[in-house]
């Protein structure tokens, strides 16, 4: 246990060849973890616990650590670790783990960071002061974490002082002081370089315009960079599907294997390497320290929503999923504001979100049309992000003055890391441990869905003397996909709801994949890359965009027009198209109350905002 970004799940990591989140601002670790570690004496389990400043709890994730002390007769021993660049604030942490009367250990981390800053310390002389191990550990280095495996193994054999600390805050604030002189202690010096980049980005003015721009820039990135890559991907699973295709004699399993598998898994599966920069490029800005100053600049910002810094943390946290951002919540003190947290962060636009976008932004915009010096598509991915922040935000609002706000704001501390130069190993693991994620999402829900709906797009069957009947020539392979598509169970349901959604632009092919991302947002893409796949094996791309519609008053008109695309995009930023969100929405808040709240009002937004777009940009075009 520890600190806030005292190094303690890095620590962790390291003891136990595991990968636990780790990140530079609070709120990261946010429920217990656990590991073994294989020690001279045996095998150990070691639970890494969320950060605190002390054991007095004001949110539930302090509250996880407080128990576990309350309980600690479960315990052989506990590792408190120390920053030792901040050693004074942390000595009150070791008094009161103390009281509980197990053995303790002391782990000192970022001592190399304190000698190159100008301070001083002595671990010999620390652990004689307060009369317990004390064991530098830097990270990266093994002989640190092999010492402690060492102690591990024997807690009993672990020194205790004679007289525990004293209790009382005063006392315990001059105790900490006089163990620091003990121990020969000298602050670091502030970092020079870090002051003056703060001094800059930290302004309320110049500090916001650069993260605006840096996030514009992020996004730029995803476009310019991972284009190239998602060509070669798409090429790839074109043809090895074709080549399949080709290959099977059975017209069923050679549909099924060709449209289901390569149409619509691998249409997602090409949006890989977007997905892997995505992460890239988050590791690099946490790994630097600046994530945690977007934190500190947007906390004046959610001040606006009536909400305070941990709440960004926890919007921050969504945009790589909702259901950490969800989990995150319980770093808020109060109560009302993680649930008005709650509301706002599935409008944070997610990595789901991100082939959906790239799908239908394609569509939109030529990949080689510019606003001035940058890329058209990038600045429209940096506006639906944008779009989903600020809309997040105002749900956050909305509902803080639904459920009534807490009378009193608690403190919110927030560790400020020197700039560093992020670790590469923890930015590959963490580009790894995100397209391991995706892949296993691809190869379970997306791909038990495609199937589902592979059936349901090929099923009833229909005789030859039926399709004669309706004009369809059963040597043409085109025109009895199409025939067996538009005649397919599939077909039945999206046409039964299309009314719903015929004034948004949707046909009941669109209809199908909006209903199929209820199981997750990126099925979408695999739903319409199925039916270009079957109607087109050779270029589905250019199936689906060419597709038009079947029925109807607009029957033979394009469906991807672009209002019908805008629509699409407004309708994916503020709809609720993840029941695993809402599933952990349901356990956070410990009934189904607002989970179905959540799913009602942002059906009902996305069903407004996107009639909005698809009538405003009819009028421009």
């Amino acid at each position: 246990m520890g600190s806030p970004n005292a190094g303690k799940t890095t620590l962790f990591n390291a003891l136990t060849g595991l990968r636990a989140k780790t990140g530079n601002y609070p709120g990261v670790t946010v429920a217990r973890y656990e590991g073994r570690v294989e020690t001279a004496k045996g095998s150990v389990v070691v639970e890494d616990l969320p950060g605190t400043y002390s054991l007095d709890p004001i949110s539930p994730d302090e509250e996880i650590v407080a128990q576990v002390v309350e309980n600690a007769d479960d315990l052989d021993g506990i590792l408190v670790v120390l920053d030792s660049t901040n050693l004074t604030r942390g000595l009150g942490l070791v008094a009161q783990v103390q009281q509980a009367g197990r053995p303790v250990a002391i782990v000192l981390t970022f001592v190399d960071e304190l000698l190159r800053r100008g301070g001083k310390l002595d671990p010999a002389a620390l652990s004689r002061a307060l009369g317990l191990k004390v064991l530098p550990v830097i990270a990266g280095e093994k002989r640190g974490v092999a010492a402690l495996t060492a102690i591990m193994g024997d807690p009993d054999s672990w020194t205790a002082p004679p007289v525990a600390p004293p209790t009382a805050t005063d006392e315990v604030v001059g105790w900490a002081q006089s163990v620091a002189k003990a121990a020969h202690y000298t602050p670091p010096q502030p970092d020079s370089l870090t002051g003056k980049l703060d001094a800059v980005l930290l302004h309320p003015v110049w500090g916001t315009l650069i993260f605006f721009v840096t996030m514009y820039l992020f996004f730029q990135t995803i476009f310019v960079v991972a284009a190239p890559l998602q060509e070669i991907f798409e090429g790839a699973m074109t043809s090895l599907g074709d080549m399949v295709r080709g290959s099977i004699s059975n017209p069923y399993l050679a549909s099924f294997v060709g449209d289901a598998i390569f149409g619509g898994v691998g249409g997602v599966v090409v949006f890989l390497p977007q997905i892997a920069l995505l992460f890239v490029l988050i590791s690099l800005l946490e790994g630097s320290g600046y994530l945690a100053r977007a934190a500190y600049l947007m906390d004046r910002v959610m001040a606006l929503a009536g909400l305070e810094g941990r709440a960004f943390v926890a919007l921050l946290s969504s945009v790589a999923c909702a259901i950490p951002g969800i989990m995150a919540t319980r770093t808020l003190p109060s109560a009302k504001d993680r649930i008005a947290t709650m509301m706002g962060a599935p409008l944070m636009t997610c990595s789901a979100r991100l082939p959906v976008y790239i799908l239908l932004i394609g569509m939109l915009v030529p990949s080689d049309l510019r606003w001035g010096p940058f890329g058209a598509q990038g600045t429209i991915m940096f506006g639906l992000y944008l779009l989903g922040a600020v809309s997040a935000m105002i749900a956050a609002w909305f509902f803080s003055r639904i459920v009534g706000r807490s009378r009193t704001p608690m403190p919110f501390y927030m560790e400020m890391p020197s700039y560093r130069i992020p670790r590469m190993r923890t930015v590959l693991l963490s580009v790894w441990e995100a397209c391991k994620a995706f892949l296993k999402k691809v190869t379970s829900i997306i791909l038990l869905t495609t199937v589902v709906l592979w059936v349901l797009l090929n099923f009833p069957l229909h005789s030859d003397a039926s399709m004669e009947a309706a004009g369809v020539n059963n040597s043409d392979e085109v025109a009895v996909a199409a025939y067996t598509i538009d005649n397919s169970a599939a077909a039945a349901i999206g046409k039964a709801i299309e009314p719903v959604f015929e004034p948004l632009g949707f046909d009941w092919r669109v209809n199908i994949g909006v209903l199929s991302s209820l199981a997750a947002r990126e099925v979408f893409v695999a739903t319409m890359g199925q039916v270009a796949s079957a109607a087109d094996p050779e270029d589905p791309a250019a199936a689906l965009e060419n597709m038009t519609y079947t029925s109807g008053p607009n029957e033979g008109t394009p469906v991807f027009t672009p209002p019908t695309i805008a629509a699409l995009l407004v309708f994916f930023v503020y709809a609720m198209q993840c029941m695993s969100t809402l599933g952990v929405m349901r356990r956070e808040t410990g009934g189904w109350k607002w989970p179905a709240i959540a799913f009602g009002y942002m059906s009902v937004v996305a069903w407004v905002t996107a009639f909005a777009a698809h009538t405003v940009v009819s009028l421009v075009m």
